[in-house]
């Protein structure tokens, strides 16, 4: 008869494994996750440079309910939708300081981040130079200068309260998409006005819509 093996580790102690197990899972999964691909008919429409909805600021979220991160969900789901990397809750016509940023939309399993109520707290020394475009004014990619590096402060889409260092294109996406809670397009910040003029001209937008030019 073959032996039985007994474990000599007590039942509980296994249980505590498979639950933090469970719990590590569960951290490292947005709640607000949603899949990564296009939609025939994404849930909000995505407004365009021109339009007065983009140049209200923001109001800030006072309770981070189920209704924020259903929101949340909808606003991914567009910006998905779209093939972007961040989306600004004025964007589609929501006047709330809600940002999501995804920059692995290609890997379904990272999971996008939430920032509610985002506030930069500090900037580096450093300047950077970096191509930028936005679902706002699609087809425009002009250079922008901005801090290399930002700390923020935020919730997350369950209401902590989060801080972080982030530099590179994070640190980007997260200025230019905390503009979008002023009422800031990338447009206003763009130096190269001459560039600036073509590029609107060639995809159909207008140079009396970009602050810089009133």
């Amino acid at each position: 008869m073959p032996k039985i093996l007994m474990s000599t580790t007590p039942w509980f102690s296994l249980a505590r494994s498979f639950a933090q197990l469970a719990r590590n899972a569960e951290k490292s999964q947005s709640s607000v996750s949603v899949v990564k691909e296009p939609l025939e008919n994404p849930p909000m429409e995505i407004h365009t440079l021109g339009e007065k909805v983009l140049r209200q600021s923001a109001r800030r979220i006072t309770k981070v309910d189920e209704t924020i991160r259903d929101l949340a969900r909808d606003m991914l789901r567009s910006m998905y939708s779209a093939k972007g990397i961040g989306l600004a809750a004025p964007q589609v016509g929501v006047h709330k300081q809600l940002l999501v940023i995804d920059l692995d939309i290609e890997t379904p399993t990272t999971p996008p981040i939430v920032l509610i109520n985002p506030e930069i707290i500090g900037t580096s020394a450093g300047l950077e130079t970096y191509e930028e475009g936005c679902l706002s004014i699609p087809g425009v990619y002009l250079n922008v200068i901005r801090p290399s590096g930002v700390k923020v402060s935020f919730r997350d889409e369950m209401g902590r309260p989060k801080k972080m260092n982030v530099d590179g294109l994070l640190a980007r996406c997260i200025q230019h998409e905390m503009d979008h809670l002023k009422g800031v397009l990338f447009v206003d910040r763009v130096t190269d006005h001459e560039n600036l003029v073509k590029e609107l001209k060639d995809h159909g937008f207008n140079t009396k819509d970009v602050r810089s030019f009133e």
